[in-house]
């Protein structure tokens, strides 16, 4: 099953590593990995998607707990959460009904146009995962010129926050 763990740990060299180290270190796959900093200049928030069964994702979460950066976590699937993920995109919109039908699919995926070139489009597109996915999915392959995609983060819905 899928996981969305939001990670509130000190804003210091090394902690990165030292997370990403405890999964390799298990065998355990990081599918996305988003990290800034917040309000508080001395914590990060890490926002991490992986797959595991529920003692999996239990094991994780112990795990990370003990690491003296983390300061709190939450896995944001287990309850009411909003997730959305970035994406920039690059198309071949040289001809001119290419460009035509590009603009289309922009709009209908409420993307943003942000850079026109001669030959190119640079999409923006924000969205969940599936959102994305079905942007590029109606896309003619040989259209694809480059994707970069910002991994998941996520908030919980409502009153509940992962703050110190």
């Amino acid at each position: 099953m899928r996981h969305i763990i939001s990670i509130l740990l000190e804003n210091e060299s090394g902690a990165l590593s030292r997370v990403a180290g405890l999964f390799s270190a298990r065998g355990y796959n990081i599918e996305s990995l988003s990290v800034a900093p917040t309000d508080d200049p001395t914590l990060a928030r890490m926002t991490l998607v992986t797959h595991g069964t529920d003692e999996i994702i239990e094991q994780i979460t112990k795990q990370l707990n003990k690491l003296i950066e983390v300061v709190k976590l939450i896995d944001l699937t287990e309850g009411a959460h909003i997730e959305r993920e970035m994406m920039l995109i690059k198309v071949d919109a040289g001809a001119r009904d290419t460009r035509e039908e590009v603009k289309r699919l922009v709009d209908i995926f409420r993307g943003r146009v942000l850079d026109v070139s001669g030959k190119t489009y640079t999409i923006e597109i924000t969205g969940s995962g599936q959102k994305l996915d079905a942007f590029i999915g109606v896309l003619n392959k040989k259209q694809i010129i480059e994707v970069v995609r910002s991994g998941v983060t996520g908030i919980a819905r409502g009153e509940k926050a992962l703050t110190i």
